[in-house]
């Protein structure tokens, strides 16, 4: 049986500078990127409160192994999520993901980014326990100022 996706929200969220922890050639480059807002549309609608951060490891070989924590407020209450994965672009652009400056990535074709993660959810209320009791995926883009998440169910 193959399963079905169905798209529930989205979320944009607004990041800050990262906060470069470590750089290196043979272990690559870890950060922080603190979460500082955005909004919630979709079957939930709301904002991403201030406080969450993305902690990133990116390989020599540029594949960036994501792990966020992050909350929402949404109309039925509150949702704390944690959401890993992976983002990983074109070879020619390896390099660049180790300098302070990540405006490269307006450079990219959309496409040419795989940006997957897996959320898991905790909620204060009932009216959400549905995000509690199914699996998600989420398909993942850069924006200007953050990211973009669309979020689906894996009926």
């Amino acid at each position: 049986m193959t399963p079905e996706l169905r798209h529930c929200f989205s979320i944009t969220i607004q990041v800050d500078k990262p906060i470069i922890v470590s750089r290196s050639p043979q272990t690559g480059k870890r950060q922080l990127i603190p979460i500082i807002g955005g909004s919630v549309s979709g079957q939930l609608r709301g904002h991403v409160l201030p406080g969450g951060v993305d902690s990133q490891i990116i390989e020599p070989n540029g594949t960036c192994r994501l792990s966020a924590r992050y909350a929402l407020q949404v109309a039925e209450g509150t949702v704390y999520v944690e959401n890993n994965g992976i983002r990983r672009v074109p070879a020619q652009y390896h390099d660049q993901l180790f300098a302070d400056d990540m405006r490269f990535f307006s450079d990219i074709p959309p496409e040419a980014i795989y940006f997957r993660t897996v959320p898991s959810f905790e909620v204060d209320t009932p009216a959400l326990s549905w995000l509690t009791t199914s699996l998600f995926i989420c398909a993942g883009g850069r924006t200007q100022d953050g990211v973009m998440l669309d979020f689906y169910q894996v009926g």
